[in-house]
């Protein structure tokens, strides 16, 4: 068997039907995303999901919540609430990653996607459901990391120059 890594990882892509989570992108009830947007996204096979989840494992990335003690320079939080999905959604942006970048986001040992940066920004609510995901977003540099964490919190973690976004400053966050 091929061992899975980040040079032959999108040789497990799958189709949206065989993704278990595909109901979050393409039922009314919950956000059916537009053909251009949905071809975008490329769900996982279970091995190059699990090879993600292992990865992020070894790695020691969340050993400390949201991440391993001096893992990062800089981390940055933001908090979800009701109506704020624009205020979101400008801090997603806010990241400075280019638009197109090819990210993996990691839900658990099963269920693992790619997928451009701006479409994780323009439907990041309907990748994570707060009270049941706890989501990571990650590239192969790990020079970064992003954690949607169950409770309604985003963690940011970098090692490039970065300042933290103020509009969060004066809440109250669980790290």
């Amino acid at each position: 068997m091929i061992q899975i890594d980040f040079d032959n990882i999108f040789q497990h892509i799958t189709t949206i039907d065989d993704f278990r989570l595909k109901w979050r992108f393409t039922e009314e009830k919950y956000d059916k995303l537009p053909d251009l947007h949905l071809d975008q996204l490329k769900p996982l096979d279970n091995e190059a999901a699990k090879f993600l989840w292992d990865y992020i494992a070894t790695t020691n990335l969340h050993q400390d919540t949201p991440f391993k003690k001096d893992f990062f320079r800089t981390i940055d939080k933001a908090r979800i609430l009701k109506g704020n999905e624009q205020e979101i959604k400008k801090w997603l942006y806010q990241r400075g990653l280019a638009f197109d970048k090819q990210v993996f986001l990691s839900w658990d040992q099963t269920d693992a996607m790619i997928v451009p940066w701006k479409l994780l920004i323009k439907y990041f609510d309907s990748f994570y459901y707060g009270g049941s995901d706890d989501l990571t977003i990650i590239d192969q540099s790990l020079n970064w990391a992003l954690l949607f964490y169950h409770e309604g919190e985003i963690y940011f973690g970098t090692n490039k120059d970065f300042i933290p976004c103020e509009t969060f400053a004066d809440l109250d966050f669980i790290w």
